[in-house]
């Protein structure tokens, strides 16, 4: 944000700093601050996304959690239930309807977060 100001800001000084030398010196010592704070932004997100991996089970797990419980619905219906239909155990088979939406979601959004640091590599 600071560095959309840096422009209008050294067409401001020509107006009021008639001296070519201070000008120059004040229009980089804008952009300067502009790269510092940059750069403090820049430090600051990766200190929070260090703390932010650290993260504990519950935190970083929910999702690989929904995952499992999804692959072991999908398990019991698919594998388990058919083959202890035939030695006539009855297992109740675990609702896909509401399963699958969520099973896919997780899917999507990991395959579209793949696509975006792909295309961030580019």
């Amino acid at each position: 944000m600071l560095s959309n100001l840096i422009g209008p800001a050294t067409k401001l000084l020509d107006k009021f700093i008639p001296d070519a030398d201070t000008k120059q010196k004040i229009a980089h010592e804008l952009a300067t601050m502009s790269e510092n704070h940059a750069q403090e932004i820049a430090l600051a997100q990766i200190k929070l996304n260090t703390e932010d991996a650290k993260g504990n089970w519950f935190q970083s797990g929910w999702r690989p959690a929904t995952g499992w419980v999804c692959v072991a619905g999908f398990g019991v219906n698919f594998l388990i239930s058919p083959l202890l239909a035939g030695f006539g155990i009855d297992i109740p088979q675990a609702d896909t309807s509401t399963m699958l939406p969520v099973l896919m979601g997780l899917l999507g959004l990991g395959g579209l977060r793949t696509v975006e640091r792909l295309k961030d590599k580019k």
